[in-house]
């Protein structure tokens, strides 16, 4: 199977390619696209960049170019609630994109998309059981996602009070574009600030936190 691996910087990739799989790369519009195999896997990974914009163009790219029939997004995310400690790790079930609203014109709340019943983009179900069933601990979790490193606490409150529990910048663009090329999406995200943390606890967790979301990849699709 052609699995995309879209993944957001470049802390978060080193944790790819320090996994010791043989690469080869490719130039594509700029980008430098790793192709791989894991557990019989053709793999084609990209480095998008930050925010909603730089992820949707990524995952169109693995998409258009190199027919990827599953996009597969690992990486580190922010506590919304004060429970989550760094390193806790997570399969995401939906995602909320907060930055988006036509409710002023649309019949529809805020945050939601038209194709679908409420304000969350919903991530594939037999892809989430697959993970579950490779990491029987697994947890999953709701995401807020929009182009904002939240740190402010009275925010990280109001993205809860959505009924996400942790949040990034990028998993609601690369799961609208998977819904509609009618391509499946798994995201595994591991904590690197938590809700008391800021910029410089990501920095001090983020290549830790960014392995430990990498290390369950292999055995998810070993079951693939």
């Amino acid at each position: 199977m052609k699995i995309g691996l879209l993944i957001a910087i470049e802390a978060e990739l080193k944790a790819f390619l320090e996994s010791g799989a043989e690469l080869k790369t490719e130039k594509v519009n700029g980008r430098t696209v790793y192709l791989s195999r894991i557990a019989g896997h053709e793999i084609f990974a990209l480095c998008s960049g930050c925010g909603e914009i730089d992820a949707a163009a990524g995952t169109q790219l693995l998409i258009t170019k190199y027919g990827c029939e599953t996009i597969v997004n690992f990486g580190v995310t922010g506590a919304l609630i004060p429970a989550l400690r760094t390193e806790d790790l997570f399969v995401v079930r939906k995602v909320c994109h907060y930055g988006f609203d036509t409710s002023a014109i649309d019949p529809v709340k805020e945050h939601q998309y038209m194709e679908f019943p409420d304000e969350f983009i919903p991530l594939d179900d037999g892809l989430i059981v697959l993970a579950k069933r490779a990491m029987p601990d697994l947890r999953e979790a709701v995401v807020a996602s929009g182009d904002r490193f939240v740190e402010n606490r009275e925010e990280k409150k109001e993205l809860a009070a959505l009924g996400c529990d942790i949040c990034d910048m990028e998993i609601a663009a690369i799961a609208r574009v998977c819904f509609l090329n009618g391509i499946r999406c798994l995201s595994l995200k591991c904590i690197s600030d938590t809700f008391d943390g800021d910029g410089s606890d990501f920095l001090t967790n983020v290549s830790r936190s960014a392995k430990k979301a990498f290390c369950g990849i292999p055995r998810i699709l070993e079951l693939l």
